[in-house]
């Protein structure tokens, strides 16, 4: 099994189908949203490729060591998270296919006017390690 991570993007990603930003949704849209991202966690914990996942809220702060004694520096050269992260969900699969396939079931999540966001999600293989080489 490997694992994958879901990424949902505010910006940066082609825009979604339904491209109407969730500020400007009705509450019951936003709850509807909300209920679907919960079903397909919970049927995927069912399953047993559920890790985990969490929404993001929008503000943030950069922070980086500068050295001893020196305040961190709070602003970089590129966008920041914030701007571009909406949420994640970590999956553990049997195949990369079955990771896009979650993902584009994802992507159809209700958006305004009840209709599927058809957003477009990055899928991201966790790093593993080679393995060790002994004589």
């Amino acid at each position: 099994m490997g694992k994958y991570l879901l990424l949902k993007h505010y910006r940066g990603a082609p825009a979604a189908v339904n491209d109407v930003p969730m500020e400007k949704w009705a509450p019951e849209e936003i709850s509807a949203h909300i209920q679907y991202m919960n079903d397909f966690a919970a049927r995927l914990e069912k399953s047993g490729e559920f890790v985990d996942g969490q929404a993001l809220a929008p503000e943030g702060t950069f922070v980086r060591y500068d050295g001893e004694g020196r305040p961190p520096v709070t602003d970089g050269p590129f966008a920041e998270t914030k701007d571009l992260i909406a949420g994640w969900m970590i999956i553990d699969v049997d195949s990369y296919e079955r990771a896009l396939e979650l993902a584009g079931e994802l992507s159809a999540a209700p958006g305004a006017g009840g209709k599927p966001i058809h957003e477009w999600l990055e899928v991201r293989p966790f790093l593993h390690m080679p393995p060790t080489v002994t004589e």
